[in-house]
């Protein structure tokens, strides 16, 4: 039997593993992008190989708090409002979900996805240059105070039954662990054997640059269809011509909802507008990376400076800054961070994949031979090397000895 071709549509953190999973398997792989690799949501994101962030956002009460949510200017929550019509039906669904039930469910499936995730990217990237960019640390829990943290009680119920028990440090211990805070943060809970990664879009770039090492091929075009005969794929279409290919995996992040239709499934997937800004140059940083609950922000020491990442804004594709989000993030690091000073600032805006179930698609459409590879939201980074792996199983016929079934991308094919 002829060495299988693998088209792998997307560079970002899924592509790049599934694509090294793949070569590593011994297939021919093709990795195919419109732009640079690892510089769409793979770049913008806080860098966190966050084991513990299963729990979605769609908690129970969600539907009760979500207007107050939005109409408070200090809630890291926004809207472009003259989006709401578009939006709507996405919403409608994904509220749906705000239920213990569903919560319990989609909890065990992303454990699944991101409870090993420092194994996996030290597993993807073993004897590579890029594993210089994988940092072991601390997941910090940020709280003004002991009342606070009990209000989360429901999300840290499950990740303790996930295997997750913090250690909690009170008072003024807290400053003494991490002086960069302001002395009104009073609880720290402290998630051990996490980590984070210094660059991610380096590392991604790292990664595709091993894969072309291995034998593997990137190629720069925007793919615009699949090519089925009889149901199964034969080759991608792109703008620099035809790519022929036994099997393709799809991993192009929020794109990929275009290219699904192609094949028959809309997927209800919302592009949810995620912020981050980098302080160059900081006189302070955190000693690991930290949860601030109050803004709901993530704050990771990295080899560019001072990352603070993680406002949403829903809105669309548009690729213009909204002020507000940016402006109530600056607001929420002075009063977080009192003594920071640094030299300069890097905005960033992007797009991440957001699936009205919280579930990433990772399986094979209709038996066509074309796999899918996204959908993370906010765990993108986290659980991309798990991904990867599971789809190149997938591909080469070593099924997972997992229960992958909560991610099957046909579970849309009827909704």
């Amino acid at each position: 039997m002829a060495t299988q071709h693998i088209v792998v549509v997307g560079a970002g953190i899924m592509g790049a593993a599934s694509a090294i999973w793949l070569r590593r398997a011994g297939l021919e792989v093709t990795l195919v992008d419109k732009g640079r690799p690892g510089m769409g949501a793979s770049y913008g994101n806080a860098c966190i190989l966050a084991r513990c962030a299963m729990v979605p956002v769609t908690t129970p009460g969600l539907i009760a708090k979500g207007p107050k949510y939005l109409l408070d200017p200090n809630f890291p929550l926004y809207l472009r409002w003259s989006y709401l019509p578009r939006l709507l039906p996405w919403l409608g669904r994904y509220l749906k979900h705000a239920n213990d039930q569903d919560t319990r469910r989609i909890s065990q499936g992303l454990a699944g996805i991101v409870g090993d995730s420092v194994e996996q990217h030290k597993a993807l990237t073993d004897g590579m240059p890029a594993a210089k960019w994988i940092q072991d640390s601390d997941y910090n829990f940020v709280y003004r105070d002991r009342a606070a943290f009990e209000a989360e009680s429901y999300v840290w119920s499950l990740r303790r039954e996930a295997g997750f028990e913090p250690e909690i440090i009170e008072g003024d211990d807290v400053h003494a662990r991490e002086p960069i805070l302001s002395r009104d943060m009073r609880l720290l809970a402290v998630n051990k054997d996490h980590g984070y990664i210094l660059n991610p879009g380096n590392y991604v770039q790292d990664l595709v640059r091993q894969l072309e090492e291995m034998g593997g091929r990137f190629v720069q075009a925007e793919v615009k269809d699949f090519d089925l005969m009889g149901g199964q794929i034969t080759a991608v279409d792109t703008d620099q011509g035809r790519i022929a290919c036994d099997r393709a995996v799809l991993s192009a992040g929020v794109w990929s909802a275009a290219l699904m239709k192609r094949l028959g499934l809309d997927v209800p997937l919302e592009a949810e507008r995620g912020y981050h800004i980098v302080f160059k140059d900081p006189s302070q940083l955190p000693t690991a990376p930290m949860m601030l609950t109050e803004g709901k922000f993530v704050a990771t020491p990295m080899d560019q400076g001072l990352r603070c990442a993680g406002i949403v804004e829903f809105g669309g594709l548009s690729d213009v800054k909204s002020k507000k989000p940016l402006e109530m993030l600056r607001r929420t690091v002075a009063r977080t961070f009192p003594n920071l000073s640094h030299s300069a600032e890097e905005e960033w805006l992007g797009f991440r994949p957001a699936p009205s179930d919280s579930l990433p698609l990772i399986g094979e459409v209709r038996g066509s031979g074309v796999f899918t590879a996204f959908g993370h939201h906010h765990i993108g980074l986290t659980g991309g090397p798990k991904t990867g792996r599971l789809v190149a199983d997938m591909i080469t016929g070593n099924w997972p000895n997992a229960d992958t079934s909560a991610f099957d991308p046909m579970r849309f094919a009827t909704q």
